[in-house]
């Protein structure tokens, strides 16, 4: 029988041998809100379990009850594609954004595609030649590279070397990221 988060408070209070009075004085929460949150009268918010997790020296996960995580390693085999490359997913299943690791390798440039989606995508090692509609950029290691796939786009080694990135890709065309502040308009 699974326990309530109220009833690992109580337990854990009466572990430390803790009176609500002075429980209530080490966290600064007052003795109604832990007796309403002991027999689970008050949902519990992270502004009130984060001082009871300190006070009891126990993770937020305890607190809470909160399930064991499987092996968090994403452990997803190569695959040959198209255009001389190698593709190694990055995330678990097909959602609104995938990562990817890409291998490119061959320096011929493939026909532009055009498709929904957004890209995101950062030069490991190596050179990438990016084709974006009529204009052609090289991008080295440390450099990043994003467009809305509804453009003409195609890439390739830049220099016949094998190349390694590591690309974001949204289908329905979400942007990726966010900026931390607007653009100065000075």
């Amino acid at each position: 029988m699974a326990t309530t988060v109220g009833q690992r408070l109580a337990a854990l209070r009466a572990e430390h041998d803790l009176t609500l009075a002075a429980l209530s004085e080490m966290t600064g929460i007052s003795k109604s809100t832990l007796s309403r949150l002991e027999t689970d009268q008050r949902k519990p918010t992270l502004e009130l379990l984060l001082p009871l997790s300190r006070t009891y020296q126990v993770t937020l996960d305890d607190l809470v009850g909160a399930p064991e995580v499987g092996d968090p390693r994403v452990t997803m085999k190569p695959r040959e594609l198209t255009h001389g490359r190698v593709g190694i997913p990055l995330t678990r299943s097909i959602g609104p954004l995938q990562a990817w690791k890409l291998i490119i390798s061959d320096d011929r440039m493939h026909e532009p595609q055009v498709h929904e989606g957004y890209e995101w995508f950062y030069v490991l090692s190596g050179r990438i030649r990016l084709r974006l509609g009529d204009r052609e950029v090289v991008l080295r290691a440390g450099e990043v590279a994003e467009f809305d796939c509804r453009q003409p786009h195609s890439l390739g080694s830049a220099d016949g070397r094998p190349a390694e990135i590591i690309s974001l890709f949204g289908k329905q065309g979400e942007r990726l990221h966010t900026r931390a502040a607007p653009p100065d308009r000075s």
